[in-house]
């Protein structure tokens, strides 16, 4: 592998900003092209990003591109199957954004044609970068909590007209569901605290009255209630029609304590108050601005897998897919009503 490798960005909207911009930011890689519908002027693009890449309108010119050793798609959900098979077909590593794809046909395509192409991919559940969600795992891993037996990840997040993909995710065919657009950030980050195989999944969905929100062609407001092989249970709240700040709210509940947010309590300290939280101080998941997202130490494992040839840690395409496999089951459930068996879901 080589000591740099060449980055090649697909789409250069809101996103695929904040992804130069961590790639700036990493050892190991460089950003040394973009392909988008729209031309950019070099000098431009030299004086917003601090790069100077080679700019393509056709992705099939950008993916002959030798120089170009990872894709990285940026562009509107729809468009990510044809865009990923491509690149995976071309030898490319990807860095696709989340979702993985609008529907399940196209998830599984993707997953597929990865697979065959032998190439790895990074799927964008960035989250699982953050500090936050490392010191939750740290919390669980050190035995503090117990065996976990419920858990409650909530993405409270109002996208009205003064969020930057607004006009695009209010659409069915983009943005999907509430769930696939945003809140399969709690989804993935519960599958990640949680230990254990999803078994089914029961879902409801709603949406806000107020005119705000009124532009929106699906539900903005789901429910999922999950069910664990093992008999433990979760709780997903995916609700992009709030009129709040942005929360990201996790209760984990344990045989030894719970953790709540940055807060937590313990059997397995002496000491602590058992009537009062003890708060862990660390930076919260509190925006929904991709630009405070943890892109740059997502991106340096992928990089370092890549040299390494090893695989890519806690967002390669099999977590991630699996963590789109219950978000598809739970729009199904919401939609038809029942729950959803996961075995229906291979």
């Amino acid at each position: 592998m080589k000591k740099e490798l060449g980055v090649g960005i697909v789409g250069l909207g809101w996103v695929a900003g904040a992804h130069i911009n961590a790639m700036n930011a990493v050892n190991g890689a460089n950003v040394t092209a973009i392909c988008s519908r729209r031309e950019h002027n070099v000098d431009e693009l030299e004086a917003q990003f601090g790069i100077r890449p080679r700019v393509y309108q056709d992705l099939s010119d950008m993916l002959n591109d030798p120089d170009v050793d990872i894709v990285d798609i940026c562009t509107p959900h729809p468009f990510h199957k044809d865009q990923a098979i491509a690149a995976a077909e071309a030898g490319k590593n990807l860095i696709i954004e989340k979702p993985l794809a609008i529907n399940w046909d196209d998830a599984q395509a993707i997953r597929n044609a990865v697979q065959t192409a032998g190439v790895q991919a990074c799927v964008c559940f960035e989250c699982r970068f953050s500090a936050h969600f490392r010191m939750i795992r740290s919390v669980i891993d050190q035995g503090l909590l117990g065996e976990i037996h419920y858990a409650e990840v909530d993405y409270y997040h109002g996208i009205g007209p003064w969020y930057g993909q607004f006009d695009w995710n209010v659409k069915k065919d983009i943005g999907g569901s509430s769930l696939l657009t945003a809140g399969c950030h709690a989804l993935d980050a519960m599958l990640m605290f949680m230990d254990g195989a999803v078994e089914e999944v029961t879902s409801y969905h709603t949406s806000s009255s107020s005119d705000t929100f009124k532009p929106y062609e699906y539900p903005t407001t789901s429910v999922s209630i999950v069910k664990f092989d093992d008999g433990h249970i979760g709780k997903v709240t995916s609700c992009i029609d709030c009129l709040q700040p942005y929360y990201f709210h996790i209760h984990l509940v344990g045989s030894e304590g719970s953790l709540l947010d940055n807060r937590f309590t313990s059997r397995k300290l002496d000491g602590l108050k058992s009537n009062q939280w003890s708060t862990l101080e660390t930076s919260l998941i509190d925006s929904g601005s991709v630009d405070d997202h943890p892109y740059e130490p997502q991106f340096q494992a992928f990089i370092n897998a890549l040299q390494q040839n090893q695989q890519m840690p806690q967002t390669d395409i099999e977590t991630a897919f699996e963590s789109h496999r219950v978000a598809f089951a739970a729009d199904c459930s919401a939609n038809e009503n029942r729950t959803v068996k996961l075995s229906s879901y291979r």
